[in-house]
């Protein structure tokens, strides 16, 4: 019954999504979509790095995902850890330009960076949950 109903909590937001007008915005009509902060290709490793240990540190992100062990754990690829720091910072920080900028070394884009196991939480997923189940987050 439980599996029901996890399965109903998850699958009812986007159903509702689906279904709600078109967001407003500047008389343009906008449907909401997901944006992710994700770490730029021409950044340097030190300045990725630098910018993944304030992140993770002073930051508060959720770096668990991205530890040894971790299903976003890549030690060969500073692009994908930084990205995973990023991305949980600029959604508990507002969703604003200022909160994905890290030295610029990041930026928004729509394609999803998620792999393999590791599934990156978008703006647009952020929303949906603050509508249908308040401010708490669900990590």
């Amino acid at each position: 019954m439980s599996k029901i109903y996890s399965l109903l909590l998850c699958v009812l937001p986007l159903l509702v999504a689906l279904s709600l007008p078109k967001c407003s915005r500047a008389q343009k009509s906008i449907a909401p979509r997901d944006l992710w902060c994700v770490a730029k290709n021409n950044a340097a490793d030190q300045a990725l790095q630098d910018a993944i240990n304030w992140a993770c540190g002073p930051g508060g992100a959720n770096c668990g995902p991205i530890q040894q062990g971790g299903a976003c754990y890549d030690s060969s690829d500073i692009q994908r850890t930084a990205s995973w720091a990023f991305n949980d910072y600029y959604l508990k920080n507002g969703l604003t330009d200022d909160a994905c900028s890290f030295s610029n070394t990041a930026a928004l884009t729509s394609l999803n960076p998620s792999f393999d196991k590791c599934k990156f939480p978008s703006r647009f997923c952020l929303f949906l949950w603050k509508v249908f189940y308040g401010t708490g987050f669900f990590y």
